[in-house]
């Protein structure tokens, strides 16, 4: 149960701690739902490290989030699961326009992929994607309005499906339609999918982030959940960034920095192995092989064009995602 029982602040509070004084040895760190158990380990590891420093956490979904530093949440990073959520607040001059410059692999310390999570024997023999649309089967992942995590389940599902119908379009908006159908409860975040499937034992299949599937088995046991890889998925990137703005208000750029960079050391792509993410670091990477299924990966730039292009198309207000998700 613990890793459903961490704290972690409210936004309200987060808000009120935002406008109260800071100093350069204090960091708030804006970050995806699912990460709790991540950043609390790393935070704990880079802490001990420099002593006397703070980093406070606050967790949702990154839409969420993006929206909630615009309108004045006082995060000084953001350790987000999706591009366009960064370019939200570039667009909103908080961020700069090359942030992806900032640090290596494109800002994105480690990478994950949409995976499945299935209850103990598989009993609705759960393998692929199209498996998630037959009739005799309820599929839980979170609202992509508000969910990185639940967009990268969309544009999983449309990339096998343009593959698996040689981009028909008008049987991929099917196919991904009836996965929309199939989901009785569209939750705000990931972690508030994973407490519907494991602890609420709604659903037949949970889609989340390879990393989620791995906490989940590993916590629970093989008698209760099983890990179904799936023959293709999707690049999730993890793309981090000073919030500008904020960090030099708070004079807190050169701690900023020096907190992101941990993410890259070995110390710091151990820490993500260990929470079920993979590696950058080619070391680190090898170390854990073994514990990661091979999987083919498609990348949002080769099967969608860029993150520009998909917010442009599926994600802006009346686009593909709108449309989908308004059929259900």
């Amino acid at each position: 149960m613990k890793r459903f029982l961490l704290g972690v602040a409210t936004l309200a509070g987060l808000f009120l701690a935002s406008s109260q004084a800071w100093s350069a040895d204090k960091l708030l760190n804006a970050s995806y739902d699912v990460g709790r158990e991540l950043f609390a380990q790393v935070n704990k590891a880079f802490v001990a490290e420099h002593p006397g420093v703070t980093i406070d956490q606050s967790h949702a979904g990154t839409s969420a989030q993006a929206r909630a530093i615009a309108e004045g949440l006082g995060a000084d990073v953001v350790t987000f699961n999706q591009v366009i959520d960064i370019d939200f607040l570039v667009s909103k001059g908080l961020i700069s326009a090359d942030w992806q410059k900032d640090f290596p692999d494109n800002a994105s310390p480690f990478y994950s992929l949409p995976s499945f999570l299935v209850r103990a024997g598989n009993p609705k023999n759960i393998k692929d994607w199209d498996d998630l649309v037959r009739d005799d089967v309820q599929v839980i992942f979170p609202n992509p309005k508000t969910s990185g995590n639940a967009r990268y389940t969309y544009l999983a599902a449309t990339a096998y499906a343009k593959e698996a119908f040689k981009g028909d379009d008008a049987k991929v908006k099917e196919f991904v339609t009836k996965l929309f159908n199939n989901v009785p409860i569209f939750d705000s975040g990931g972690r508030a999918a994973t407490t519907t499937f494991v602890q609420r034992e709604i659903g037949d299949v949970l889609i989340t982030f390879e990393s989620e599937t791995r906490g989940v088995r590993r916590e629970y046991g093989d008698d209760k959940f099983e890990q179904v890889t799936p023959s293709v998925s999707l690049l999730a990137e993890f793309p981090v960034a000073i919030v500008d703005t904020v960090a030099d208000e708070h004079g807190t750029r050169d701690l900023a920095r020096t907190y992101l960079d941990f993410l890259y050391t070995p110390q710091g792509q151990d820490i993500a192995a260990r929470n079920g993410l993979r590696a950058r670091d080619a070391a680190v990477a090898a170390k854990y092989k073994a514990e990661f299924p091979d999987v083919r990966l498609l990348t949002v730039e080769d099967v969608f064009g860029g993150w520009a292009k998909i917010q442009a198309e599926h994600f802006a207000a009346g686009g593909l995602l709108d449309k989908t998700y308004g059929s259900r």
